[in-house]
């Protein structure tokens, strides 16, 4: 559980610096924007809203603190959205398409058995990106291109050919914000 935790709050830190820079970030043609501090990952909007979908959905694990601190970034990534929905659309599109095809890339190595079940739990972190983007833009006012589902649904096919159900494999803590149904590639691990 502590685990779980830890890297929430971790989250915590990395959406707050993400949510300020995120104005700049949608008004600028960097797709993979750094972050002015080390130890943070690339700024898009796939890790943010990631991250965001994971702290409001599992916001009774943190701190009062940590949830004020959340629900600030929140209204500061929201403020920064206003008046871009054009922008964030297309930005939202070219990265689903840069992670769709990294994820691609990681199935074409699992079956040609260069990647391995290790490599998955990093790798999935793609798909779940893919999964946070898809999601908003199919909220209003947005708009998700007609193709996207169709190209998840074969990655989703490629990667039901080498899966083997198991255990949830984020932390424990997370669970509750991943029901399996929803994210079955969260359960199990592919086998090359």
């Amino acid at each position: 559980m502590n685990d779980g935790v830890k890297k929430l709050e971790q989250d915590v830190a990395i959406v707050v610096a993400m949510a300020a820079q995120m104005d700049d970030y949608l008004k600028s043609n960097v797709l993979f924007g750094k972050m002015g501090r080390s130890g943070m990952p690339m700024l898009t909007l796939g890790g943010y809203l990631m991250r965001q979908y994971r702290l409001l959905a599992l916001s009774d694990l943190l701190s009062q603190a940590k949830q004020a601190e959340t629900e600030t970034a929140v209204s500061q990534f929201n403020a920064a959205l206003v008046e871009k929905i054009v922008r964030f659309e297309t930005k939202a599109h070219t990265e689903l398409d840069a992670r769709i095809r990294q994820f691609e890339a990681y199935l074409h190595d699992l079956r040609h058995r260069q990647a391995t079940g290790v490599n998955y739990r990093t790798a999935v972190e793609l798909r779940a990106m893919i999964a946070a983007i898809i999601n908003q833009l199919m909220m209003a006012p947005y708009q998700l291109e007609r193709k996207i589902p169709s190209r998840v649904e074969i990655l989703d096919q490629t990667l039901r050919q080498h899966w083997v159900p198991d255990t949830f494999i984020w932390p424990e803590a997370w669970q509750p914000a991943y029901p399996q149904d929803e994210f079955w590639w969260l359960y199990g691990e592919p086998k090359a």
